[in-house]
């Protein structure tokens, strides 16, 4: 039986009822419809007005941000909110192979990827703007709901780290612009479901449990030399009804269309994260189109004097919730260059074997031969890196080591797969008919981009 075919009836946008519901089963409806709809057609359009305003980001932008809808304020703010529990430990040996649920997630955010996201990549890289055909593609599968409890209209019964890392490769390996762009707000969702209070919980989750879906992201960047993520120069300030903040964010994915953002910044010496509305007064946008990820619409956001009331703090406050959120922010980031990484394995094999040099094809040279080699034998040691460290993170356990060493490998080897990548192809490396040279662009965010999204 098929994937699609497989399908159990259920109830509210195809989720299954509470009675047959499986956790991938809002994915595979998701993706049962999108197969139905004209999405996919959408996608592979792009008309001269489209052109015409998404060359705003393109090109630079300033604004004031403001309000496009209100969250209505719920009660009980200083009461834990629910959290996902941690994932069932395996006995026995050491094994990273997905389970049934994960390796089905895989194959629906595949397909979606194939489908949706590599069509349309070319066209969001040049404009930096993620069509909306594809974000709604991406809502309609359910990745704003991936990490949220299931308690809370989410679709998970334990920590997501494995399944979101998972997701993320999957939706990279299409594009790593447009799967930042689609996992922003997902992100946010995430981070309120593992560190919300219960009133911080019921006033943002319902918009991503909803059909209105808000674009939301986590900022954590900033444009100082030698940037600590671990240090912010973003400044909280205490008053009397909450905290005043000022700072600048860089690298900010559609932070224009941004309705909510978490925040990093200083408080009493210590890094603190923050729930911003759009509407803040003294926040501004400014569009910052990148060497890389452009898809994801970058911006720069500059916080002059921005009061939050006392309830805006997320997590905790002596640093340990903002440390966590940056570690499975890198864990994501792993999962990307190694999706990324794929894409270019998976374009320069056929065509080392396929392209001809001196009456036979390149592949038989023992120096492309070997170059590819290693682009496999690196791809799958950051693989393992960074799966080892999601199934701590999953699991619930201390996963600090685990993630500085997938990020270094994944920075390092990840940016030298798309260098190797370029070099493989020789000229046409180096021109936008072939999209080596866009994943080389993206492979070089992963050492730099801190936040934007977590798993």
């Amino acid at each position: 039986m098929s994937l699609i075919s497989s399908l159990r009836p259920g109830g509210r946008h195809g989720v299954p009822s509470s009675e047959s519901r499986d956790p991938i089963g809002f994915l595979v409806a998701g993706l049962n419809r999108l197969a139905q709809s004209d999405l996919i057609d959408k996608v592979k359009l792009r008309k001269p007005a489209e052109q015409a305003v998404f060359s705003v980001t393109r090109d630079g932008f300033k604004v004031l941000t403001t309000a496009s809808r209100t969250f209505a304020k719920a009660g009980r703010s200083g009461t834990p909110g629910s959290r996902p529990a941690p994932a069932s430990t395996p006995r026995g040996v050491f094994d990273l192979t997905p389970t049934e649920d994960e390796q089905m997630l895989v194959d629906v955010v595949t397909q979606y990827a194939d489908e949706v996201v590599r069509p349309a990549a070319a066209g969001a890289d040049e404009t930096c703007e993620a069509p909306q055909a594809v974000l709604e593609a991406g809502l309609g599968i359910g990745l704003p709901i991936l990490g949220i409890p299931e308690d809370l209209g989410g679709i998970s019964e334990e920590r997501s780290a494995m399944a979101g890392t998972l997701v993320a490769e999957a939706l990279a390996k299409g594009d790593m612009g447009l799967a930042v762009a689609s996992l922003a707000p997902g992100s946010v969702a995430t981070a309120l479901g593992l560190w919300g209070t219960d009133a911080q919980q019921q006033t943002y989750l319902p918009a991503f449990t909803g059909d209105d879906v808000p674009a939301a992201a986590l900022a954590l960047t900033e444009p100082t030399v030698l940037f600590d993520v671990l240090s912010p120069s973003t400044t909280a300030r205490r008053t009397a009804d909450g905290y005043v903040l000022d700072g600048v964010k860089t690298l900010v994915p559609r932070g224009a269309r941004a309705e909510l953002f978490v925040l990093g910044a200083s408080l009493d010496g210590k890094p603190v994260l923050f729930l911003v509305e759009s509407g803040a007064a003294g926040l501004e946008v400014e569009g910052d189109p990148a060497m890389g990820v452009r898809a994801a619409s970058l911006t720069k956001l500059t916080l002059t004097g921005v009061t939050v009331p006392a309830d805006a703090v997320l997590g905790e406050t002596d640093g340990s919730t903002y440390t966590e959120c940056v570690r499975l922010s890198r864990l994501a980031w792993c999962a990307l260059s190694i999706g990324t990484a794929q894409a270019v394995l998976d374009y320069v094999t056929p065509y080392v074997k396929e392209r001809q040099a001196f009456g036979e094809p390149i592949a038989h040279r023992q120096s492309v031969a070997f170059m590819v080699a290693d682009i496999a034998i690196e791809l799958q040691a950051m693989r393992l890196l960074t799966y080892k460290a999601a199934a701590r993170a999953a699991a619930g356990k201390d996963f600090t080591r685990e993630v500085a060493l997938a990020r270094k490998a994944c920075a390092d080897k990840g940016m030298r797969i798309g260098l190797d990548g370029v070099q493989l192809l020789g000229g046409h490396g180096f021109v936008k008919e072939h999209p080596v040279e866009r994943w080389y662009r993206d492979l070089r965010a992963v050492g730099i981009m801190e936040g934007a999204v977590l798993v």
